[in-house]
């Protein structure tokens, strides 16, 4: 009997990886949006939907348009159309609610890759992944089996404190501005004042 197994690893990506990582979950994001709002569409006019092979045979086209979705994992981009294909078999079977757009602002962001060819191994305590080529990661258990598929997941906790650094810097430069107008505005009345004495 086969099962199936998780394993779960934290990974320290260098900043060319962390990019391209960005990267990867905002086109499979957007190629999930551009069929859901096709799939949508379709729904309206027709009362029937897509199907994820209908999504999959427009992708070569899509990517002959849009060449930054080549930039990245192509397996990618192909299992967010498999997301949203299970997300609706799932709507329709009233498992879960219709699949809804997906937003750069939610908290996890993600993507997943399928083992080919031996693209994903783990060589000591790095782990080669499509695209990224060798990253380093917490190994702190061995893996046991064949690997099958690779979930990426961009932690919000870290993103939250990029944009908080952000935001911080954004409210310092506005109170600095308040207080130059304040200052300006406070001289600028007590040089009137010290006119009129005069």
């Amino acid at each position: 009997m086969l099962v199936n197994k998780a394993y779960k690893f934290r990974i320290y990506p260098n900043k060319k990886q962390e990019i391209l990582i960005a990267k990867t979950m905002g086109c499979s994001r957007f190629v999930f949006n551009h069929f859901l709002a096709k799939w949508k569409d379709a729904y309206k006019e027709t009362s029937k939907g897509l199907t994820y092979n209908s999504c999959s045979a427009e992708l070569p086209q899509l990517k002959k348009e849009l060449v930054w979705l080549k930039e990245v994992d192509s397996t990618a981009i192909q299992s967010s159309l498999k997301n949203l294909a299970d997300s609706y078999s799932r709507f329709f079977k009233k498992q879960n609610r219709a699949p809804r757009f997906k937003s750069k602002k939610d908290k996890v962001q993600s993507y997943t890759t399928k083992h080919t060819n031996g693209n994903i191994a783990i060589l000591g305590n790095k782990m080669k992944l499509p695209k990224l080529g060798l990253v380093r990661f917490a190994k702190s258990r061995e893996i046991e089996g064949r690997i099958l598929s690779r979930r990426q997941e961009l932690a919000f906790k870290r993103k939250c404190k990029l944009d908080e650094a952000k935001n911080l810097q954004k409210q310092k430069r506005k109170v600095a501005h308040l207080h130059e107008k304040v200052t300006n505005a406070r001289t600028d009345y007590l040089h009137k004042i010290s006119t009129d004495i005069v």
